[in-house]
């Protein structure tokens, strides 16, 4: 199996650009994933990020942890687990309004850190979806278009941590699904590993890079595209050793925004194949994500086929 696609952003304003482009192609069409070095976020901010998230979880978090898992009686259970993760999170959103200033227990340094770093993943998530615009053959701007809806783009943040695991054969850190948004940017632990992809019917690891952004496609990229770019079932291991952090942040469409495929690229794969994928309002998608969210996706998109929503021909 080919190598993980490890992207340096950098590149992209030099003479590789055309290679680095083909690079971005390949990993959102074959792989759903893949990981970028030199992407414009200062490395001393990516520690100061990391030192306070360990530092929250280990002040706010670890004991409540520790006490509920061991009520679950874990560690003494012998079957595999199939309705619960081993992880803690919290969750902030930076789209359309920030929430971080209400959200208990961080320190004021933490908070302002974390404001900063949505910013710069704001940034991040609209230089690439620009990038994949350009990749698709479509208009800049399109895809920020088609996430807008009446308020702009969502960009929430869940925090993990995923503490020692005295059980990883009978527990996942996270179950495997795919995720329901757009465009996720992930910052991980460098030292403990976990994440893995579905490729080829193979669990393939996602290599920890110290100071790399993790990205990968959501159901909603899948949609507009026809399917020409895929969202990929992934999952977290739960290991015996070391806790890993997780911050992933979410740029979605806005809860009212109409996703449905881009016209464009219909016309382009007319003879090749006919809209593969419903139109739906992205609200509507995650309230029965809520409740599938680590089944097939196919079975979300096939209900939406199903309803009474107006076609892409009335659009």
């Amino acid at each position: 199996m080919s190598n993980f696609p490890v992207i340096n952003f950098e590149k992209l304003n030099g003479e590789e650009r055309k290679d680095i482009m083909e690079k971005i192609k390949d990993a959102c069409e074959n792989w759903g994933f893949f990981e970028l070095v030199d992407h414009g976020i200062p490395h001393d901010l990516l520690d100061t990020v990391e030192r306070l998230t360990k530092e929250h979880y280990e002040k706010c978090m670890e004991e409540k942890f520790k006490e509920s898992m061991a009520s679950k009686g874990l560690e003494a259970i012998q079957t595999e687990v199939k309705d619960m993760d081993w992880e803690s999170t919290f969750h902030l959103r930076h789209l359309p309004e920030s929430n971080i200033s209400e959200v208990p227990d961080l320190v004021d340094e933490y908070r302002k850190v974390m404001k900063d770093f949505a910013l710069r993943l704001e940034k991040l998530a609209e230089q690439l979806m620009d990038l994949l615009c350009e990749n698709l053959g479509l208009e800049k701007g399109y895809l920020k278009k088609a996430f807008y809806g009446s308020r702009g783009p969502t960009l929430p943040t869940k925090v993990a941590n995923y503490p020692p695991c005295p059980n990883p054969r009978v527990v996942k850190g996270l179950r495997a699904h795919t995720d329901a948004g757009g465009i996720i940017l992930l910052f991980q632990d460098d030292k403990v590993s976990g994440l893995q992809l579905l490729k080829d019917d193979q669990w393939v690891d996602v290599p920890p890079m110290r100071h790399s952004i993790v990205v990968n496609i959501g159901d909603q990229l899948e949609v507009i595209t026809n399917g020409k770019y895929k969202s990929v079932e992934h999952r977290v291991i739960a290991q015996t050793d070391g806790a890993r952090m997780s911050i992933a942040s979410f740029y979605n469409p806005g809860s009212d925004a109409v996703i449905y495929p881009a016209p464009e690229l219909l016309e382009k794969e007319a003879e090749e194949k006919a809209q593969l994928y419903p139109k739906f309002v992205f609200e509507d998608y995650m309230k029965l994500y809520a409740d599938l969210k680590f089944q097939a996706k196919e079975p979300r998109f096939e209900a939406f086929k199903e309803s009474n929503f107006d076609p892409i021909a009335t659009a």
